[in-house]
Parts: structure tokens; sequence; C-alpha cells
């Protein structure tokens, strides 16, 4: 076996399973602040970085981990909650754009041939869209179609709920951008040989 994969595994096996356990600390700093039916987390903030510092396919193989352990029955999603009967779950379709979001956070990134801040801001904006449009429409076709919607639910309402979080989420976009961008390097220097061709 080269030094090359042995590394990759190595990265794999330390970095996965570590975005992955933060998703789920991120998940439940505030397991029972609820606004309308969505939970106040720091899941956003983990996925934009997951993607941002390991790239596309690593960022979102490490929200799959995440996604894959929850649904297995382990509490790691918001208010200590996992299982299938996630499925059914309005906010279903948050966890699901978690993947999304890290893969074009990432690939935003590797593909700029400048890693400016400029660059780390684009991306991390483009992910936190991608959770909100993803996220929230999906909640509103669940409560119409499979789950209990609170009287005079509207389109509008689901959207109402999310401005409370988008302020918290806006903000910590804004870290994860700066963030990103000063330990992107060092990082990505970490990576195997063949994946350094998109370090700083």
């Amino acid at each position: 076996m080269s030094t090359s994969r042995r590394k990759f595994q190595t990265i794999d096996l330390v970095m996965l399973p570590m975005f992955a356990a933060l998703m789920a600390i991120g998940a439940n700093l505030a397991p029972y602040l609820v606004i309308g039916g969505v939970p106040v987390t720091l899941q956003t903030l983990f996925s934009i970085l997951a993607g941002a510092l390991l790239g596309s396919k690593r960022g979102a193989l490490a929200m799959v981990i995440y996604l894959l352990v929850g649904l297995a029955g382990f509490p790691v999603f918001s208010q200590f909650s996992g299982g299938l009967r996630t499925f059914i779950s309005p906010t279903f379709g948050f966890l699901l754009s978690f993947i999304l979001v890290a893969y074009v956070t990432g690939k935003i990134i590797e593909r700029s041939s400048e890693k400016s801040i400029q660059t780390f801001f684009v991306a991390c904006f483009a992910g936190l869209i991608i959770n909100y449009v993803l996220g929230t429409n999906y909640m509103y076709f669940a409560f119409i179609t499979i789950a209990d919607a609170p009287e005079g639910f509207s389109y509008y309402m689901a959207w109402t709920w999310m401005v409370a979080p988008l302020i918290k989420d806006i903000i910590v976009t804004i870290l994860a951008a700066v963030v990103a961008h000063r330990v992107y390097g060092t990082v990505q220097k970490r990576l195997p040989v063949q994946n350094r061709n998109q370090a700083v």
C-alpha cells in the first residue's frame, strides 16, 4: 500500500468522524430551543466548515456518515433524536441539505484558482442558501402532506419561522468563511499529494 494511500485512510478515519461528531454536538448545544417547528442549532456552521476544509467529496461523506448514524438510532439529531422516524420529520430536509451544503461549498473553493477570502464568503453563503431553500421547502411540503400542520399554516409562515435562525446562521457563516480561509492551507497540506493542487 502506498504512503499516499495510507495517508488518505488516516485523514479519513480522523477528519470524517470528527465532523460527524461536531454535527451531533452542534445539533444539541441548545437542545430544546425551537422556533416554530425548527430547532436552533449550529449544524449549518459545521456542514459548511466540512465542505470548506475537507473538500466537496470528503465534506459530503462526513455529512452522509452523520445522517446514517442518526438514522441507525443514535441520538445525534436535534433534541437528542434519531432513528428511522426522522424520515417523517418536517425538518428532515435540513438534514438532507447538509450533504449538498458541504459538497457545493467545497466544490466552489476547489474550482477557484484564487483561494481568497471573497471565494470563501461566496462558497460558504452558497451553502447557507442551499440549506435554507431545500430545508424550508421540504418542511413546508412535509407539513401539508405527512405532518400535522399548525392552524393557519402557510408557505409564508414556514419562511417566517426561519427569520430568527437565519440571523444566527448569517453570523456563523461569516465566522465559518473567516476561519476556513485562515486554516485552509494547513488542512490541505495534510491531504494526500494528489489533492494538494487545490491548496492555497
